[in-house]
């Protein structure tokens, strides 16, 4: 009644005002317009937050599955389901609008299948499965989603995007809140510290970081890495006007050794997530197989986006989408693997490199259009960054001194030389080179950023 008596009332508004012709009156019409139009939005926020409190608790849901398969075949198998204390998710926005990512993730609600909530993500797995290794040996890998802990029983729905980029039905789960095997015991506790706070968590942006490879001597290092790593990330544009929407969370948790492994080097450390470089034999790709531990650690704190830093001087880093961030802490380009590697793992950006050598074969499918938003097969240009090109820029775009600084659509990307195209001659998901993103990146990160504070 609310909303169509709202409305009712500024359609007689607008005919009333037709017909006035001072400026005075059409300034205070503009004013009461967008008063009214503030209301709206109030009301739909409470609307949206009233249909969390109606079929969610304030606390996280965690599904961990097994993981596995080969280059050609992928298995699912359920392992546990973990009661966690805090939501750091929107309590608004529960229906994924990007369908970004491999997996996507849907709960459903069981008595009358209606959506209750969804997320895309990546995984290991994933990219494990284009590695030459896949075509040789089967593996498993221990994966998580996670969602607001539901009041009543709900069905999970996972599904897996395939070669063609549409997504397929690939598990399914029935979970009853009240089961009394849904597991409450916390394994991983340790204090928190706040490296920046802007407000309610389910209204910002939260990301915890968690310490690998500092010792208990250490702790002290690793908040200062935390506030300076904060202060870093609010250098780079569009962090830099967003201040305000995000949270940064740190966890006091010492390992046993400093540093992590390099299995080339015969280095191996006794640390808490079990961070490795060589990941997929890639020197600098430096990753975790222990995602419980991971989410374990992450659990101490409501978050959105899991970051792992890595206490080491070596070059590297990684990360997959909605799934895990790792970087490094005293490399000299630690700020900008920080930074590039965020672009991963938040806002799903694709990698726009194609000259350094990869362990993956076959990653695009180039009849079919990827759906990381900053590269592109052309397939279907009109859902990616197509608005931003000015109408006399050639596409595909010649990479030459004319068009360097120009938004376009430049062959070499997602680390092919042929085929996939990207926005800008460079970027920070490029290269290092320059110590900024374009501007269809910046769009990509800012849009993430708003879906997860509006």
């Amino acid at each position: 009644r609310f909303f169509q008596h709202t409305l009712n009332y500024i359609k007689r508004w607008e005919v009333d005002g037709y017909h006035q012709k001072k400026k005075k009156h059409q300034k205070n019409k503009s004013n009461t317009m967008k008063n009214w139009l503030s209301l709206l939005l109030i009301f739909s926020s409470i609307s949206g937050t009233a249909q969390f409190e109606k079929y969610f608790e304030d606390k996280t849901m965690r599904l961990d599955y097994t993981h596995g398969g080969n280059s050609n075949t992928e298995m699912f198998f359920f392992e546990e389901i973990l009661e966690e204390p805090f939501w750091g998710g929107s309590k608004t926005n529960l229906v994924d609008t990007f369908e970004y990512g491999n997996y996507y993730v849907k709960v459903f609600n069981k008595s009358n299948d209606s959506l209750l909530y969804s997320r895309g993500y990546s995984t290991l797995f994933a990219e494990w499965q284009t590695t030459d290794e896949a075509n040789k040996i089967s593996r498993a890998f221990s994966e998580t989603v996670v969602f607001p802990f539901p009041k009543k029983p709900v069905v999970v729905k996972i599904y897996s995007r395939n070669y063609d980029e549409i997504f397929v039905e690939s598990f399914i789960h029935e979970v009853d809140p009240n089961d009394y095997f849904i597991k409450k015991d916390r394994r991983l506790v340790y204090p928190s510290f706040m490296a920046y706070k802007s407000g309610d968590p389910s209204k910002k942006v939260d990301i915890v970081i968690l310490p690998e490879g500092y010792s208990k001597d250490e702790m002290g290092q690793f908040i200062d890495d935390c506030r300076e790593f904060t202060s870093g990330l609010f250098n780079y544009y569009p962090y830099s006007v967003n201040e305000n929407n995000f949270n940064i969370y740190g966890i006091l948790a010492p390992s046993s050794d400093s540093g992590n492994d390099i299995p080339a080097n015969n280095i191996w450390n006794k640390t808490l997530l079990n961070t490795s470089f060589y990941t997929f034999d890639s020197e600098r790709y430096c990753m975790t197989l222990d995602n419980k531990s991971v989410r374990d650690l992450a659990a101490n704190v409501p978050y959105d986006q899991i970051y792992i830093l890595v206490n080491t001087k070596k070059y590297g880093g990684g990360a997959i989408y909605n799934y895990y961030s790792v970087s490094v802490n005293s490399n000299e380009k630690a700020a900008q693997i920080f930074i590039h590697e965020l672009g991963h793992g938040f806002a799903g950006l694709g990698d726009e490199y194609y000259t350094s050598s990869t362990s993956y074969i076959d990653f695009y499918n180039l009849n079919a259009e990827p759906w990381e938003p900053n590269l592109t097969t052309l397939v279907d240009f009109e859902s990616k960054w197509k608005d931003m090109v000015k109408k006399r820029t050639p596409i595909p775009t010649p990479d030459t001194e004319k068009y360097k600084d120009k938004v376009g659509v430049f062959e070499g990307g997602g680390y092919v030389a042929k085929g996939v195209y990207r926005p800008m001659h460079d970027c920070l998901m490029n290269s290092f080179r320059v110590n900024e993103f374009c501007p269809v990146c910046n769009r990509g990160i800012q849009q993430m950023i708003n879906f997860y504070c509006e």
